[in-house]
Parts: C-alpha cells; structure tokens; sequence
C-alpha cells in the first residue's frame, strides 16, 4: 500500500466525520490488520506524541507530518518532556557502520546539539541531495585562482597586480554599477594565504552544515553574506576594492559557533572548547591580516588594498539570520516571527545600501580612485 492510500484509509476509517483527530488504539490496529511496514522510529514518535496527548488522540496533520518524515514541534516536546524516548543506544555506541554513515554519524555530533534531532538526522539521512553547494563554491573559486595565477605568474598579493583588477568578478568601487560584482568578488582571492584559509572552513564547516540544514539555507547564509560583504564595504570604506568569500565563510563559521555556545551543554563534537579557541584564533588572524593590509601594505604604490569588512559583516549575518537557521533544524523557518524580523532588517539595510550606493557617492564628493 502506498503512502496516499494509507492516507486515505486512515481518513475513511479512523476519522470518517472529519474531526480532525485520530485515536492511538485504532491507528495501531489498522497497521497490524494490514501489515503496514512502517519505520520503527516513526512509530516510536508517534506514540511519544500520543502519550503527552491527555486524550490519546494525535491530529491528522500531524500523523501527515509523521508520515512525510517531518516532524512538528509537538514532536520534539513530547520527547523532551520525557514521556516517550526513542528505543535506540547512543550513536556512539553503534558498530559495523559503512564509511558514509560513520561520516553522518560524525555529521551529527558536530553539528546538533540535541540527542533526539542527532538520532532522528542519522536514521532519516539520505544522500539525496548531495552536499554539493559547498563543494561546487569551492571548485569554482580554486580554477578562478590557478587561471589568474598562470595568466599573472603571481600567486601571493595578486591584487598589487594591475590586470588582476581588471577582472570583471572584481568588486570596486568605480564598477558598482555592474550589480554581479556584489556577488562575484567571492571568486576571486588576494592569494594563496586567503583561498587555503577560506576553501578549508567552507568544506570543514560548510559540508557538514549543508549536509544537516540543506542546500537552501546553507546556501542563503552564504550568499547573505557575500551581499553583506561588499554592501558594507560600500557603505563604510567607499573607496576600497573587495576580494574573496571570506563575507560567506564568516557567516558560517560565526553561525556555527554561535550555535555551538548557546547549546554548549548539548553538544558532543569532541574536543569542543579546544576547537572553538583555535576557530577564534584563526578568525581573528584573518581580521588582522586583512586589517594590515588595508591601512599598512607593504607596496602602498603598487595597487589597491582591499577592504577587510566584509569580515566583520559577514560574522553579523552569522550571528543573526545564522544562529536562527541552525537552531530551527527540520522546522519551517516562515512560521517564526524572529525569522521575519531579521529578513525585514536585511532587506531595509539592502534597500539602504542600494540608495547609499546611487546617491551618496556624489552628495559626499568621494574621491574614487580611477578603475583599472
């Protein structure tokens, strides 16, 4: 029996006057009368919501979410309030795994802070659709860099190069008309320094995280950041060029380990503290690089020294529309009203932005250097 005829004879015999509501007993006879192959964890959560219901009864759309491998919050309280556990031993435990699944294992001690959501992500994982946001962003960034290190012989400060500028990806400000290079600076990198820094946390942190929360949400944290990025370079060092993705990497690092602090009881990725030092360490190195280069290069007459906030705006994406993205796994982001509220303030700075970047250029008389 397919999943639309369970649906339609569960409604035809358990809920024929449309109530709305279904009780425990009859649904669980109806299985065993028709030999129903269910999944055991399915039905595991449904009798954990059954049992926090006083009466018994679960809600059609509930056992509709259930049965579409969703889970409602009523879920997830009914296991939280101890009612009902899934009859599983921990993850750790569990022996004989394939490589893929050691991986997902791995996967959701790193990234979920609960046990109920890391059970539930690690029976319910399917490699469809692959983590291929991540992997794809990457790629593409490392043959931009060997192109332009071949075609320029230079592989360090490549932006001191005058062709390098003349990239259409570049973000300048003499250019900010072209609206693409808001968001393709991304691929192009100072060097060899930058590009390792940024492809390793993307795929050390971006994969897993992908993996867990999916392309779409992955994927609008990043490209939320590169906007931020070169939007507040605009905005705040209005005659700085922009290079590299380190406004999405920040969005996603600083959205990790937000998430990791404000669940630091619940998480069991090993090594945590030591990890989260070593993350600040690194982030914050990366800061200061950019910092020097800006104000103190060691070829002030060589060229352009690009801006390092888009560093900084990067981490508020992550911060903010980040923490909320990671904290709400397997739950419909539209139905929170945070959720809107940061939207409405990142559209309200974009639309600022795009007024700052028509008018205030002139009203002010910025002395834009001449684009190569």
């Amino acid at each position: 029996m397919d999943r639309s005829s369970l649906f339609q004879l569960i409604q035809e015999q358990l809920d024929p006057d449309n109530t709305g509501f279904i009780a425990v007993e009859n649904f669980t006879s109806l299985v065993e009368h028709h030999e129903l192959q269910l999944d055991p964890s399915k039905l595991d959560m449904l009798f954990a919501l059954v049992q926090s219901n006083e009466d018994g009864q679960v809600s059609y759309p509930e056992l509709i979410e259930l049965m579409s491998s969703k889970r409602s919050s009523s879920f997830r309280r009914a296991i939280a309030n101890g009612r009902r556990t899934l009859q599983r031993e921990i993850l750790l435990d569990e022996t004989g795994l394939g490589v893929y699944k050691r991986f997902v294992r791995y996967v959701a001690y790193e990234i979920l802070p609960c046990e109920t959501d890391r059970r539930w992500y690690f029976h319910q994982n399917r490699l469809c659709p692959p983590p291929v946001f991540m992997a794809v962003i990457t790629i593409v960034q490392i043959v931009v860099f060997l192109c332009y290190g071949i075609m320029l012989n230079k592989w360090v400060l490549q932006t001191y190069q005058p062709d390098f500028m003349k990239s259409p990806l570049v973000y300048h400000p003499g250019h900010r008309a072209q609206v693409w290079r808001f968001f393709s600076y991304m691929f192009m990198h100072v060097g060899l320094e930058q590009l390792g820094f940024n492809a390793l946390l993307q795929l050390m942190i971006g994969v897993p995280l992908e993996m867990v929360h999916g392309i779409l949400r992955i994927g609008l944290l990043y490209m939320a950041g590169v906007v931020a990025g070169s939007l507040t370079v605009s905005i705040t060092d209005m005659r700085a060029p922009v290079v590299g993705g380190s406004g999405g990497v920040y969005a996603l690092c600083s959205a990790h380990l937000a998430n990791v602090v404000m669940n630091w009881a619940g998480m069991r990725c090993p090594y945590k503290l030591l990890r989260m030092v070593l993350a600040l360490v690194c982030m914050s190195s990366e800061v200061g690089r950019a910092v020097w280069l800006r104000f103190s290069p060691p070829l002030p007459s060589s060229g352009p020294q690009p801006s390092f906030m888009a560093h900084l705006s990067g981490a508020v994406v992550g911060i903010s529309m980040g923490l909320l993205i990671l904290r709400s796994y397997e739950e419909s982001l539209q139905k929170q009203c945070t959720w809107w509220v940061i939207i409405f303030s990142f559209i309200t700075f974009l639309l600022f932005a795009i007024f700052w970047n028509i008018f205030a250029y002139e009203l002010l008389g910025v002395q834009i250097p001449p684009p190569p």
